[in-house]
């Protein structure tokens, strides 16, 4: 298993390069309200595809830029090439590959890798969460002081009032808000103490299988607030430190209801 480890490491290193040294000569709309591929997206998922296979090759594969959900109980790799495209397209270097290894359609090991920082966040079920080798943990701040990251699912409009409702009943007790753009960062964010919660009410399996890990492995709560957590589906998701939990969990459900 340290062996597939590093080969890991080194397969998103050469992914994060491309993405680096990457310019996009077409962007193309997606379904959905702001929802875009580029060929940097595509390149970058052909060689991840080929470098997991040649990992793993019985693993089967989940990935953004392909048509279709299929989870079994076998080992699938989830993998998101580039998770922030639009702050791709624009340049604002807040994006990252994602990377989950599912068994028995659970993740046990997980992976995002931020190439423009070289940062890169790794946990295996039971072993905890890493950056660059070196341990991480959420944070130790009561709620009042939280920084609360959020998604506003741009691709389902039909979210965007609900989510208003919801930050603002947060914006009335914790500190403050953050938005970046990449649910796979704003997961680690929390997992490493940047962030105290994170919530976003609808994304796709590849945005979050990696992130969610990661954040319970360094000692975080991370579930569907309205439900159970699966991976062939699209679903909300909430990721908090623990004393913080509870309570923005009740606000979430109050904000999600109202109305």
């Amino acid at each position: 298993m340290e062996s597939m480890k590093k080969q890991l490491e080194n397969i998103l290193h050469r992914a994060g390069e491309m993405v680096r040294e990457g310019h996009y000569a077409t962007v193309s709309a997606k379904e959905g309200h702001a929802n875009y591929v580029t060929n940097c997206d595509v390149a970058v998922q052909e060689y991840l595809m080929d470098a997991l296979h040649a990992l793993l090759p019985s693993a089967r594969f989940i990935a953004e830029e392909s048509d279709g959900i299929t989870l079994t109980e076998e080992d699938t790799f989830c993998v998101d090439p580039i998770d922030g495209t639009l702050n791709f397209i624009h340049g604002r270097r807040a994006s990252a590959i994602s990377v989950a290894l599912l068994s028995r359609r659970e993740p046990v090991l997980g992976a995002v890798y931020n190439p423009f920082e070289d940062a890169l966040f790794f946990a295996r079920k039971g072993e905890g969460a890493f950056v660059n080798g070196k341990p991480v943990r959420v944070s130790h701040f009561p709620f009042e002081s939280a920084v609360v990251a959020f998604g506003t699912s741009p691709y389902n409009p039909e979210l965007s009032s609900k989510t208003l409702r919801i930050l603002s009943r947060f914006m009335q007790e914790a500190a403050d808000l953050r938005r970046v753009g990449s649910a796979a960062l704003d997961l680690c964010d929390v997992a490493c103490g940047r962030s105290d919660v994170y919530f976003e009410l609808e994304l796709s399996p590849w945005d979050h299988a990696a992130g969610g890990l990661i954040v319970r492995e360094a000692g975080g709560v991370f579930v569907n607030p309205f439900g159970q957590m699966r991976y062939d589906v699209k679903c909300p998701v909430f990721a908090a430190a623990p004393q913080c939990a509870e309570r923005a969990l009740t606000l979430l459900l109050a904000g999600a209801e109202q109305g």
